[in-house]
């Protein structure tokens, strides 16, 4: 069977276990490792051998520039301490700890080569924290903890791992040491923020989304490549590339490339992590088949190390996380500072991947023991996915650690789509020109407010409601589009018009609809959600808290307090909204304070305020937070 057609028949099965997976509401890493476990039994089956250099320079390049273009710099910036605490210093403390219990159990394995085994179990693996995070739904600041952890660690372990296994021949001391990890970290920033610089200075002269997109998948090679080349981290260069061009992306980028761009690299995130994680099960039985013909390690030693690294990795990062993340964000006294429940699920979400597996690869072959310490390796891969990474969601529930709620997303969303299309409208009514059709003008201004409305119209609905206007005009402009696309695809079968002229018109139709989907559909709550939005208060809050939604849609503007616009004034500060009937009145700083006056009239008890991110509620009645 040719290399063509492995490749082919991997990634088909790899796309649709992945797939299966989603239907189950599965773990798809640890569904797709055990399916590649099983398939790497039955006869016939190819089974790719993880070459070190593919997984290194092919696969985890773009896995890392998928993460770090979507990951905002304002979440690092924010977590960089405990980032740092995490992917640099605790990567350093789980090698030495697992070089340690080694030398416990091989008590005959040199330092080095005990260090290096550390090295290579030490890192939490990027696609399988962001696999699991998105899947189980934790609080957004742990994922991002998560993300951007897993960002940075593979560089200290593979800059630790280089160093040991050059220590091996005793060719390095403490200081070239030093030295080594200093310039592999300055020359992975300096790499990345040159290939952004030149990025960003192509991309502001290139309008087509497809060699916008093309230079795009070359970004990480590139960025890997060349720094690996001046010996510096390959991951950084990657990392700091993909920060700064997801930063500046709406700047340098123009829209459609920015939709293209986002299309692709979802779907070779997909391929890639679902490859990847069918291929580490695909690899177990040539694995220990190698062990066990080893004999220079005893199969029980074996076992006995494997359980033991396993133990350590998972004690280690446990032990670790709550000087790392809690006593440091108590001690900056942010706010909100970590939970005790979300520091317990940042310690428990350790899992290892493709990266661990794939170093250990790369241990010389002449190494003593060599099948044992790969062997371990896997193990620990294997025994994270299995243990953490199905137990992850059980301690999420009971921990009862709440993800991000729907209503409060769908309420934010809407608050930000009406800011930015009163923007819109602004910009409309200072730039139109005297002699702009007034028709025109009136159809923009009516678009922009549809725009604007279609995520109030989702907030406030539910499942036994009437169609909104936005659904409304969704489904019938739907409809007319697919009758355009008939009339289209017809002319394009008889050949009576030129077939670039038909595929435009095609095109045109097509980036409607998609356009369409966007704000009329929207990504807000179902109907089943929106039926169930009640609150889960803290313990002990008030009955008025406990009974009221954590959001309704608003009865008029949520962007200006109507009582003061019917008195002539403006000069509310900012805005709160009745939970029982969407009344929007002014806080109690503004002249007037009609929210309070609104409860006093009312007496309706809980507001809440609608200020872009604030997710407070307020009892009149009890004086009390929710």
């Amino acid at each position: 069977m040719s290399l063509a057609v492995e490749l082919v028949i991997l990634l088909a099965i790899a796309a649709g276990t992945a797939a299966l997976a989603g239907r189950l509401a599965l773990s798809a890493p640890l569904f797709l490792t055990f399916a590649g476990l099983i398939l790497s039994f039955v006869p016939g089956m190819p089974v790719l051998p993880l070459e070190p250099h593919i997984v290194l320079e092919g696969l985890l390049p773009p896995l890392l520039y998928a993460t770090a273009v979507r990951t905002p710099l304002i979440d690092l910036r924010r977590q960089r301490n405990e980032i740092g605490l995490l992917s640099v210093v605790l990567v350093v403390v789980t090698a030495l700890v697992v070089a340690l219990v080694v030398k416990l159990v091989l008590p005959d394995v040199p330092f080095a080569i005990a260090l290096a085994l550390g090295a290579v179990v030490a890192p939490p693996d990027a696609v399988a924290a962001s696999a699991v995070a998105r899947r189980v739904r934790m609080p957004r600041s742990v994922v991002s903890l998560l993300e951007g952890e897993s960002l940075l660690n593979d560089a200290t372990a593979l800059v630790t791992l280089r160093s040991a296994i050059a220590a091996v021949s005793g060719s390095v001391g403490v200081l070239s040491i030093g030295l080594d990890f200093l310039w592999a970290v300055l020359g992975g920033v300096l790499v990345g923020w040159v290939l952004a610089q030149l990025v960003s200075l192509m991309r502001r002269k290139v309008e087509d989304p497809v060699l916008d997109t093309s230079v795009s998948l070359l970004v990480p090679f590139a960025a890997y490549l060349g720094a690996e080349q001046l010996h510096g981290s390959g991951v950084i260069a990657v990392v700091v590339a993909g920060l700064m061009l997801g930063q500046r992306a709406t700047e340098i980028q123009s829209a459609m490339s920015r939709v293209t761009e986002r299309v692709i690299w979802r779907t070779v995130q997909f391929l890639l992590e679902s490859a990847i994680f069918l291929l580490i099960g695909l690899q177990l039985k040539d694995l220990v088949t190698a062990a066990i013909e080893d004999e220079s390690t005893p199969n029980t030693d074996v076992l006995v190390l494997s359980l033991a690294v396993l133990l350590a990795v998972v004690v280690v990062r446990g032990l670790w996380v709550f000087p790392a993340v809690y006593l440091l964000g108590r001690l900056n006294r942010r706010q909100p500072g970590p939970t005790v429940p979300e520091v317990a699920l940042v310690g428990w979400a350790g899992m290892r991947g493709v990266v661990t597996l794939a170093a250990a690869l790369t241990i010389p072959e002449d190494v003593p023991g060599r099948p044992a310490l790969v062997v371990a390796a896997f193990t620990v891969v294997a025994g994270s996915l299995l243990v953490q990474g199905t137990t992850l969601p059980w301690l999420v529930r009971r921990l009862k650690v709440a993800g991000p709620d729907p209503a409060q997303d769908a309420l934010q969303e809407a608050l930000l789509q009406q800011q930015a299309a009163e923007a819109g409208l602004d910009r409309l009514a200072a730039t139109r020109r005297p002699e702009d059709a007034p028709d025109v003008v009136q159809t923009l201004e009516s678009w922009g407010e549809r725009v604007a409305n279609a995520a109030w119209e989702r907030l406030g609905s539910n499942e036994n409601a009437q169609e909104t206007p936005a659904a409304t005009f969704h489904r019938l402009r739907v409809e007319m589009l697919e009758a355009e696309r008939q009339v289209t695809a017809r002319v394009r079968r008889d050949g009576s018009v030129p077939h670039d002229l038909v595929e435009r018109v095609l095109e045109r139709i097509d980036q409607e609809e998609a356009m369409l989907d966007g704000f009329s559909t929207g990504t807000g709550p179902s109907a089943a959600e929106q039926s169930s939005m009640l609150t889960a208060p803290k313990p002990g809050a008030c009955s008025h808290l406990q009974d009221r939604p954590l959001t309704v849609a608003p009865a008029s503007r949520p962007d200006a307090c109507p009582d003061c616009l019917e008195l002539g004034e403006r000069h509310w500060v900012h805005l709160r909204m009745c939970l029982d009937c969407g009344h929007v009145g002014c806080c109690d700083s503004s002249p007037r304070r009609h929210a309070q006056a609104h409860h006093e009239s009312s007496g309706h008890p809980v507001m809440r305020s609608i200020e872009l991110g604030e997710w407070w509620r307020w009892c009149y009645v009890d004086s009390e937070l929710g």
